[in-house]
């Protein structure tokens, strides 16, 4: 650890960008800490920002006790630490035997430095004064790269999502091409955003497939992705349960698709053994029609609530099933629910190998609901289950909604 506080003592000044801490141990909290420069009365601070499930938490420190406190939580909470400067750019990777390897660079001199108001303008992924091709033709963004006032909440949105990408940034490959695709991706606004932050403002070497049954939507994003020179973003007209295109993916990601068919994308992600998962799901029929409990008939007679209660029940048992296939599972708010009730996003990393005997608790929610979910009979090997050719989308996708 010397050589990390070596690194903060020199780096640590009003020089400092960002350090993001990530990729937490098993057993913590927080999933993320990020810590930028402020100016308080004058005085040099530093501002931590931790991100403990939906919620945000920050305080102020000064130099020393960071620095403590940053040794500390590389010593027992966290694996990564990545370290912006306007002259260095550094990653901080802890084993588990708590050996630090220490990776440096020198930053190009045209690296600005970070803004230190306290109170200052939210930073986007995609900010606002540099226009985006995709945001410009849908209509948030004008050719100059302002926002459309009547479109900031689709900005917001794109830029949410982007966030849980810049999260599990450091989950993904560095020393090859990552493969990604995205299930029942629509008109893929979401789609072109990954693409654009992780090829060309990350520069990562990155290939995306997205899949969906519309042959129409299929030619336009094709279309629309050659027209912005994205190389490696592909379009294909195919169903979920039936694609077998790629042998290895890294990342899935599944964004509304209706009912069952989120079961079968995430029953392709847990095969593939990608490192990471991002679904969004929606429209949970399958188990509304099953969910039985005479303890819960105060509740369950009534549709809405039914309705409600079997989409939570569906979610926290695939998170569950994520879990016992070696998933490090989160169930986290996506967007805010004044945009569109269909918010929970079902975040999975690739921690361990599965375990057969996580199943238990798995089983005895089920059991005492009377329910059986689609993505457990196809982790089971039920070949027959599920009913053909599956939605991939609704009309409360995100991106087809109002701005």
């Amino acid at each position: 650890m010397e050589e990390l506080r070596q690194l903060l003592e020199t780096q640590l000044d009003k020089g400092l960008t960002q350090i993001m801490i990530s990729s937490p141990r098993s057993g913590q909290e927080a999933t993320k800490i990020k810590i930028r420069p402020v100016l308080l009365r004058e005085q040099l601070y530093f501002q931590t920002q931790q991100t403990i499930g939906p919620k945000v938490f920050h305080e102020n420190w000064k130099k020393d006790e960071l620095i403590t406190r940053i040794l500390d939580w590389m010593q027992a909470s966290f694996k990564q630490l990545q370290l912006e400067s306007r002259t260095v750019s550094a990653t901080a990777l802890v084993s588990k035997k708590g050996k630090v390897t220490l990776k440096t660079k020198q930053q190009p001199a045209c690296v600005k430095q970070a803004e230190l108001e306290h109170n200052r303008k939210k930073r986007y992924i995609l900010e606002e004064g540099r226009p985006v091709p995709f945001l410009v033709d849908l209509g948030v963004m004008t050719q100059e790269g302002k926002v459309v006032h009547a479109r900031y909440d689709k900005f917001r949105q794109i830029n949410r999502f982007l966030e849980f990408i810049e999260d599990v940034l450091p989950e993904l490959p560095t020393d090859r091409e990552i493969a990604i695709v995205d299930f029942g991706c629509g008109k893929s606004y979401l789609t072109f955003a990954i693409y654009e932050y992780l090829k060309v403002r990350q520069g990562r070497d990155v290939r995306i497939t997205g899949l969906d049954l519309k042959e129409d939507v299929i030619e336009r994003c094709n279309r629309l992705s050659r027209k912005y020179g994205y190389g490696k973003l592909d379009f294909v007209l195919g169903d979920i349960a039936d694609y077998e295109g790629v042998s290895r993916v890294d990342m899935v990601v599944t964004l509304h698709a209706c009912d069952t068919a989120t079961d079968y994308a995430l029953y392709k992600a847990v095969k593939w053994g990608a490192r990471v998962i991002l679904s969004v799901p929606c429209c949970q029929h399958e188990l509304n029609g099953q969910i039985q409990s005479g303890i819960l008939s105060p509740i369950l007679r009534y549709g809405l609530l039914k309705e409600r209660m079997a989409a939570l029940v569906t979610d926290g048992l695939r998170a569950e099933l994520l879990t016992r296939q070696g998933y490090d599972t989160q169930i986290l708010e996506f967007i805010d629910m004044a945009h569109t009730p269909k918010n929970v996003l079902i975040r999975g990393v690739k921690r361990r190998e599965a375990s057969e005997g996580a199943g238990d608790a798995y089983q005895a929610c089920a059991d005492f609901l009377h329910v059986s979910g689609t993505l457990k009979r196809l982790l089971d090997g039920d070949a027959g289950c599920g009913t053909g050719k599956q939605h991939h989308g609704c009309g409360t996708k995100m991106e087809d909604k109002p701005g």
